[in-house]
């Protein structure tokens, strides 16, 4: 059986997605879950892009010792000297370099012809080279490249010093015969590619990534790229988790292995979404809602008499675990956790007894917390900005009929400790609360999105609202649970106002250790 690595791209391609804003806590908190499920590479970001993505690659790289953390960088000496900064102290560093080799490309976006492009890929490989033990070089667009000419620079490349090649399907244009042909070309024709690793990196926009994923290893392909969720730029990346699904189930068709943990999937999926602010369609394939649910009277009738009928995966293949602990009221801080811990939560006393507080509080007022509710409080907790001054949520009150303009009161206390209060009306009560809130608040606020979802199922549900915004011109995000809607609409649109203290704490921080 051949084995297939994993590069993981989330935090660098997914957190392109339209909207997605994570701060350094997050980043490093889904890399570290990233690291349990078993990836081979992660790519942490791109670190010329920003300073903000240069710590945050630094951290990562100074976190993760399971896995090669990778960043990436232009065909400019400038972005691999960036690059070497941030991923110099991780344990096992490697560049991730792309240069476009399409037609179009070089004519319309690069302008240069193609052998400009050619040795521009060779004096960048060979400067990267010098400081970098792994050099993986990305021939954008190389699905609608010229194969002559890809195999003609891929095998300069390769002489360069490149160690691994990657063909993307960045515009998501093949179908998986055509892609698989082009590995089969470059193999064929590529005199010294037993040198390196063939790499395959796919979108979405035709809705063909996995499989043309799949069709790369069949031709191939040795390392697969992709991202949590499939999530990305456009319609997104090949989903990391039906990739690895996908060769469990149907190892008949695809005998390849991988170093992936199935069981973390589903709290890497969960992870991501609350981090991102992307919710998970229902219908998602693997760690959908629905994935598991049967609602056909025959479908249902088959499963009771055999899973297999209608269910070819298992729940608990993907961690989808049965509740063997129920968590009420009456539980105690040794079996809460114990739970967290079977959650793969790792806490400090403090952190702890935090959680349980917000544990207990919550058992007030619901019979039983479910996993779910757990996660949002334990994710809460493991990336909380309580160390930052900031707005705290002092005391609101939203009057609303349908025969009466809704109106808001809100109380706060600025991050100078002031207690400040006012009340606003809006055509809702939502955007009555919002207009409170940002008549208190001195930052120039302008809301971009706004949506609602429920955790768990019945009426004693938790909302989480997330929230997109600019603050002072500055994108970021925010969520915030509560069983109100309200009450997890208001802690929202703050903890998005409050990440930017958080964000510049960290840049000034970073920047004095400079």
């Amino acid at each position: 059986m051949s084995h297939i690595q994993i590069f993981d791209t989330t935090l660098r391609d997914g957190e392109q997605s339209p909207g997605v804003n994570l701060n350094q806590l997050e980043k490093v908190e889904i890399a570290r879950q990233l690291e349990r499920f078993g990836v081979d590479i992660m790519e942490a970001g791109f670190p010329a892009s920003s300073q903000g993505d240069f710590e945050s690659v630094r951290a990562i790289a100074r976190t993760i010792k399971n896995a090669s953390v990778t960043g990436l960088a232009r065909a400019t000496k400038s972005d691999i000297d960036i690059a070497w900064d941030a991923l110099k102290e991780g344990h096992d560093p490697r560049l991730h370099i792309f240069l476009a080799t399409s037609p179009i490309h070089m004519t319309y976006k690069l302008k240069k012809s193609p052998e400009e492009v050619t040795q521009l890929a060779i004096n960048m490989v060979s400067y990267a080279r010098k400081k970098f033990p792994q050099v993986e070089w990305s021939a954008e667009d190389a699905s609608r490249s010229d194969l002559d000419f890809l195999v003609k620079i891929i095998e300069k490349v390769i002489d360069a010093g490149a160690t691994v090649i990657n063909l993307p399907d960045t515009v998501g244009f093949s179908t998986p015969e055509e892609y698989g042909r082009m590995f089969q070309y470059v193999k064929a024709n590529v005199p010294n590619i037993d040198k390196v690793i063939l790499s395959a990196h796919c979108h979405d926009d035709l809705g063909l990534a996995v499989a043309n994923s799949l069709a790369a290893i069949k031709n191939g392909a040795t390392q697969v790229e992709g991202t949590i969720n499939g999530i990305g730029e456009r319609a997104g990346n090949a989903a990391l988790e039906e990739f690895a699904v996908g060769l469990t189930i149907r190892n008949d068709q695809f005998p390849y292995t991988t170093n992936l943990v199935l069981k973390e999937i589903k709290r890497t999926s969960d992870l991501v979404s609350r981090f991102t602010g992307m919710v998970i369609s229902p219908n998602k394939a693997i760690v959908g809602k629905n994935a598991f649910a049967h609602e056909s009277g025959i479908h249902q009738d088959g499963v009771l008499k055999h899973a297999s009928t209608y269910e070819i995966i298992t729940p608990e293949l993907v961690g989808i675990q049965s509740n063997d602990l129920v968590l009420g009221k009456h539980s105690g801080r040794h079996a809460f956790k114990d739970k967290i811990q079977q959650l793969g939560f790792e806490f400090t006393e403090d952190q702890l007894l935090e959680a349980f507080t917000s544990f207990k509080q919550l058992t007030d007022k619901k019979k039983t917390v479910t996993d779910e509710d757990l996660f949002t409080i334990l994710t809460d907790i493991q990336t909380n900005i309580s160390d930052v001054k900031k707005y705290e949520l002092q005391a609101f009150q939203v009057q609303y009929g349908s025969a009466n303009l809704p109106t808001a009161t809100v109380a706060l206390t600025t991050p100078e400790g002031i207690k400040v209060e006012t009340a606003r009306t809006g055509k809702g009560s939502v955007e009555a609360l919002f207009n409170t809130l940002e008549a208190l608040i001195k930052e120039e606020i302008h809301l971009t999105n706004f949506h609602l979802n429920s955790i768990g199922q019945g009426r004693d549900a938790l909302a989480e609202a997330n929230v997109k915004m600019t603050v002072n011109g500055t994108p970021v995000n925010g969520r915030g649970s509560a069983q109100d809607v309200l009450e997890a609409s208001a802690k929202a649109f703050l903890n998005a106002v409050n990440r930017l203290f958080f964000n510049q704490k960290v840049n000034l921080k970073e920047t004095a250790n400079l």
